[in-house]
């Protein structure tokens, strides 16, 4: 394309869930509803446009061993991007991928830093692990790092007691989001179990990943504070697995988890029920693929919640969370073209026509 080529995107553009539109322009990498004066070679894309998708709660940098190098990290951010996921928070790597930021050609990415875990209470090689006298120092350092948020890891298995347990007491929690809060960063924490929920939710947190745990004693708790969940139902769905394979040692444990992935459909519609805000998300990285994006939307429908409720989840709602800008006037003219309408039929989302990123055709 010429310096004067610009981008026609024409069909139905779905700038908010009932806001389409026939057409936009993508000049100098951003959005226009006006044709440019002058335009010449002008490149024209048609389909059912949506906002670039959002997985919130992604690894890129990560595999099942730990950080992987920028190659790795490099096809990990390619593959989500043709998925159609063009922004990323990646909720906890030890890698750094700072340099994806210098790259039009790849997904944006929001940082949460580095998992902070307990000693011995998280997968090896993938966090901190450092006791609660140090957890708001590593708190702050994580928070000065990403790119607005923090992760820590709220339960993991304890070994003494063969199940899931809450990581942290609460006073070192309520200190360490403190912190993080001053210091301008959100709070997210993994958890599958119900132990740690109450006292992470009172301390201040800003959102749970996974959320198996959710009761209804928690739940209404969740609405009132207006936390979110993002509950990885693609990741959940491993839970059967993985419970077999410490049935024997874990008796408690493994019966537990399965109890958790029996419940997670009925989980997550009471939370949606309740107004806990529900939020798209993979845990691509570590033991599970990248590109999932279109069957965790899927997945939420089946779960209960309404099509285009959960293809807000991963669009212009989950954009509006992140702090991030959908299809406005003037925004990064990140997108994704479909031959249906995905508010017909979610599943249309499995099957993108082309993939615009800042202001291209790159897939």
């Amino acid at each position: 394309m010429s310096d004067h080529a610009v981008l026609r995107v024409r069909g139905r553009i779905l700038v908010g869930p009932e806001d389409v539109r026939d057409e936009l322009w993508m000049v100098g990498g951003r959005i226009s509803y006006e044709r440019p004066p002058g335009a010449r070679d002008v490149r024209d894309v048609e389909g059912w446009a949506l906002p670039g998708l959002v997985d919130a709660h992604c690894h890129v940098g990560l595999d099942h061993h730990g950080a992987v190098d920028a190659a790795t990290s490099e096809k990990q951010a390619l593959t989500d991007r043709d998925a159609g996921a063009l922004l990323l928070r990646d909720a906890g790597s030890p890698a750094d991928t700072h340099w994806t930021d210098a790259r039009p050609d790849l997904p944006k990415i929001i940082r949460a830093g580095r998992h902070i875990a307990r000693t011995r209470r998280y997968i090896r090689g993938y966090a901190h692990e450092i006791e609660p006298a140090d957890l708001v120092a590593y708190v702050a350092r994580e928070a000065r790092r990403g790119d607005g948020w923090v992760k820590l890891v709220g339960d993991w298995i304890d070994r003494d007691a063969g199940d899931l347990t809450a990581c942290w007491p609460r006073a070192e929690v309520e200190a360490a989001i403190a912190e993080a809060h001053r210091l301008g960063a959100r709070v997210t924490a993994h958890c599958f179990a119900e132990a740690a929920l109450r006292d992470l939710v009172e301390a201040g947190i800003d959102c749970v990943e996974h959320a198996t745990g959710l009761t209804e004693d928690t739940i209404p708790l969740f609405a009132e504070r207006g936390v979110a969940i993002v509950p990885t139902l693609v990741n959940i769905a491993t839970f059967p697995q993985l419970a077999a394979g410490g049935q024997e040692r874990y008796p408690r444990w493994s019966a537990h988890m399965n109890r958790l992935y029996e419940r997670r459909y009925d989980t997550v519609r009471a939370a949606y029920d309740a107004g806990v805000p529900v939020f798209v998300g993979t845990d691509a990285g570590g033991g599970l693929a990248h590109g999932l994006v279109a069957a965790e939307v899927e997945e939420l429908t089946k779960a209960g919640i309404p099509p285009l409720e959960a293809l807000s989840a991963t669009t212009w709602g989950a954009r509006t969370w992140l702090g991030r800008p959908a299809l406005e006037e003037g925004a990064p003219g990140d997108l994704v073209v479909y031959d249906e309408d995905p508010r017909a039929d979610v599943r249309a989302l499995a099957a993108p026509r082309r993939i615009v990123l800042n202001g291209r055709v790159v897939g």
